[in-house]
């Protein structure tokens, strides 16, 4: 079933054209040097810090580690970030 539904959500993607972040509901990161990041497609913050941010995804947890860390914009499913970026791990 799985499989199948994996196969479904492809074939969706290529026959309309649309990116695979947004069928398979993944994070998308952009990230500019080491000072600025930008979320896209998470569920929420769990723990922030200074030093640590940590993000809800569909599936596991977004960590941002770095110095000096600000949220500059959070909205319902994106958010801002800015500060020295050391670190970014995707945990499942």
């Amino acid at each position: 079933m799985r499989h199948l539904k994996k196969k479904f959500h492809k074939l969706t993607a290529e026959m309309l054209d649309m990116p695979q972040d947004v069928v398979y509901d993944l994070p998308r990161l952009t990230l500019i040097g080491d000072r600025q990041l930008y979320i896209e497609n998470h569920r929420g913050v769990v723990h922030f810090s200074s030093e640590k941010l940590m993000l809800a995804l569909s599936k596991g947890q977004l960590e941002v580690t770095g110095s000096d860390l600000v949220i500059r914009t959070i909205w319902t499913e994106e958010v801002f970030i800015e500060g020295v970026i050391t670190g970014i791990q995707l945990l499942s």
